[in-house]
């Protein structure tokens, strides 16, 4: 084209010259660099928030993988009598890392005036450890304090609280199992000495768990030489689904064995972490959506401005095919532009919240979550580059989306009703 010549393809370079402000144009521009200012800001906020909701998520994750097994082994009537030929079998299978018996049931806790009811699991300190994370947060005592044929009990701190039990003193141990006395069948009741608190930062496990010694506790239940599974630890908790077949293959000559994984033994915790996070991303993306279809509002301001230059380049020989990539380019721009800034500021916020967080905690003097409040004191964050793609890749295609119907009615502007009253 005669106008033109320039290394740049014609639609690209005209559309880099409309972004820049003229002195008839201000307010077009302004409006554009609105939009792009709302559009960073929209997936700034987006990947900040699936950040801290992954790193809440990862947290409580954590927390509950500290006390819950990643694999539990057992029977149908929930139960296991076999165990160390089932715990020899186990070892040896990729993944598995560590094995521990474990007598799990009900009971009403009792101390002077208070009850609380609680579930009661019987584990072999030796064991335990190896599959579970209570030595790292004990509060008071150890493990090692809980000796076969003693009675002894540690419980979630919490849970010593709302008995009102101090570490030293006697609790009493009631269990569903009945035993048959001349006035009827009564409650098994026996006498525990507290020894320990726990703190795992999971409400369920502070307020609800209680710790004896597997031999005390397959006294208390009545469970003979049974025990009521095996806890499994794996190198990857993420593993469970390829371990869990593998060791059913192997132990399938030994009888018939009902294998659980975390997920499955806290079904309603995930589900709704999953939802809350799904329903999160929803509501930021439609945040990203209107400022993505603010691109609408300045196209046509940009076509209502540029109907001459749309008539002189049409008059010219350009095609409305080319003025329609002209205004999408324009708009594309914005988007890219709105995105990559958006991005690069949610991950540089995202990366660094540990210290972002503190430093707005100190200037307005207060505390996000309290310790007397929230068990998680701090604001985790943890950036996913799956999540980051997501949100980028979606934020341009809303924003090339919006681009199309301003693009389509420049270019069915006629030239000669354009410059009519030019």
């Amino acid at each position: 084209m005669l106008f033109f010549n320039h290394a740049l393809p014609f639609e690209l370079f005209v559309g880099l010259r409309y972004l820049r402000a003229k002195r008839k144009s201000h307010f077009t521009t302004f409006i554009s660099m609105t939009s792009m200012i709302g559009i960073a800001l929209g997936v700034a906020v987006l990947i900040i928030v699936l950040s801290v909701m992954n790193g809440f998520g990862t947290e409580l994750r954590n927390r509950i993988l500290g006390v819950a097994s990643h694999l539990q082994i057992t029977q149908g009537d929930n139960t296991l009598s076999n165990w160390q030929q089932v715990m020899r079998g186990v070892d040896g299978v990729p993944h598995v890392l560590a094995a521990a018996p474990f007598v799990m049931g009900q009971g009403m806790l009792s101390y002077a005036t208070a009850a609380q009811g609680t579930l009661v699991r019987g584990i072999v300190p030796a064991d335990e450890v190896k599959v579970a994370e209570f030595s790292d947060k004990m509060q008071v005592g150890s493990l090692d304090d809980l000796h076969a044929g003693a009675f002894n009990i540690i419980l979630g701190a919490d849970l010593a609280y709302a008995l009102g039990a101090t570490v030293g003193e006697k609790v009493v141990l009631m269990s569903p199992s009945g035993q048959a006395t001349p006035v009827g069948t009564m409650p098994r009741m026996k006498q525990f000495k507290l020894v320990g608190l726990f703190e795992m930062g999971y409400q369920n496990y502070d307020s609800g768990l209680a710790l004896i010694h597997m031999e005390d506790a397959a006294k208390l239940y009545r469970m003979g030489d049974k025990i009521t599974g095996l806890r499994l630890k794996l190198d990857d908790p993420f593993l469970t689904s390829e371990v869990a077949p593998a060791i059913a293959t192997k132990l399938s000559n030994q009888g018939d064995y009902y294998i659980s994984d975390w997920v499955q033994e806290n079904p309603n915790f995930f589900a709704a972490l999953k939802m809350e996070k799904r329903l999160m991303s929803i509501i930021m993306v439609l945040v990203v959506a209107v400022a993505a279809f603010n691109i609408v509002s300045t196209l046509i301001m940009a076509v209502i401005d540029k109907r001459a230059d749309i008539a002189i380049m049409r008059t010219f020989g350009a095609s409305p095919r080319s003025i329609m990539q002209i205004f999408i380019i324009q708009g594309a721009l914005i988007g890219v532009i709105g995105t990559l800034l958006g991005a690069l500021l949610g991950i540089l916020v995202s990366l660094n919240i540990d210290v972002i967080v503190p430093f707005i905690e100190q200037i307005f003097n207060t505390k996000f979550l309290a310790k007397d409040v929230y068990y998680i004191t701090e604001v985790p964050s943890q950036l996913l580059w799956s999540d980051v793609i997501a949100i980028t890749l979606t934020s341009f295609i809303l924003s090339l989306l919006a681009t199309l119907y301003p693009s389509y009615k420049a270019s069915k502007i006629n030239p000669a009703e354009a410059l009519r009253y030019e």
